[in-house]
């Protein structure tokens, strides 16, 4: 692992790392903030999860979730949403696809099977490199995101209850697979038989018996993805028919910017936090 940069930021630092990584065949970069209370001894672990275009730095730069992080003592791990570089299959004039746009999905399809297993990356190789580098307490987990990143961090959370105390979205796709900006995501990866999309969409997941004790979900009502590819209202139908606890959020005039997420980030930060302990 390389330090990229560290800079001191309400008492905590904020370090840019990157890492040769064998799930993805490529260097990764990530971002993570470390609070003061780390000096003291482990503490608990907050992933963040970006959506389409954007990198480890998006949410770095513009979530402001440092203060309130440094208060209330949580590590904030911010990884890439792709593998990158020379020699990684893309479509560079697709922003839903390839660079930006792994989806969180392990590729089964070539020539994308070679690089993009961004599941893999962040449930095993990403955290035991965290585990080895960091003062955190990998019993203490929690996992959320934004769109992209929404859907990934729930369906995480849904294939891995036992590892995440808590798990919260931004505008998450909820149903990937018959989303427009999704869908031909996931047959590029996975391949035409919808039946192996299935562990890639919380709302399926859900249906096939997949549990997570709730879930924090805030949308803005403004945010031009709504209808076509959001759809809240499928995840909430999805967690009341089985019996999960959603709390979905609908704030009025709200788009999908980090200016939406900014302003809702302590809320998730505390939400979270009450639930690590």
């Amino acid at each position: 692992m390389k330090t990229v940069s560290t800079s001191k930021s309400h008492g905590g630092i904020q370090g840019v790392y990157s890492h040769a990584s064998e799930a993805c065949a490529c260097d990764m970069t990530f971002a993570v903030f470390v609070p003061p209370q780390a000096k003291n001894g482990p503490v608990p672990v907050l992933w963040y999860l970006s959506g389409l275009t954007c990198t480890h730095a998006n949410v770095m730069d513009k979530g402001e979730y440092r203060r309130l992080a440094a208060e209330l003592g949580l590590i904030i791990v911010c990884p890439d949403t792709s593998p990158r570089g020379e020699g990684v299959a893309d479509e560079k004039d697709n922003w839903q696809f390839g660079s930006g746009a792994g989806f969180y999905v392990d590729a089964t399809q070539q020539p994308f099977a070679a690089n993009y297993r961004m599941y893999s990356y962040i449930t095993e190789e990403l955290p035991a490199l965290i585990a080895a580098n960091f003062p955190a307490d990998m019993s203490r987990q929690a996992i959320f995101g934004h769109s992209m990143g929404g859907h990934g961090a729930l369906t995480i959370a849904l294939k891995n209850p036992e590892r995440f105390k808590s798990c919260s979205a931004f505008a998450p796709i909820a149903q990937p697979s018959t989303a427009g900006w999704s869908k031909p995501a996931l047959e590029k990866y996975l391949g035409a038989d919808e039946a192996a999309w299935r562990a890639y969409d919380t709302t399926l997941l859900i249906e096939d018996g997949k549990r997570f004790p709730e879930f924090l979900v805030d949308q803005g009502s403004a945010d031009s993805f709504l209808q076509e590819g959001l759809r809240p209202w499928l995840l909430d139908e999805a967690c009341k028919k089985a019996g999960i606890g959603l709390t979905l959020r609908m704030q009025d005039g709200y788009d999908h910017s980090y200016n939406f997420i900014s302003t809702f980030m302590d809320d998730h930060l505390r939400w979270h936090a009450a639930r690590l302990g």
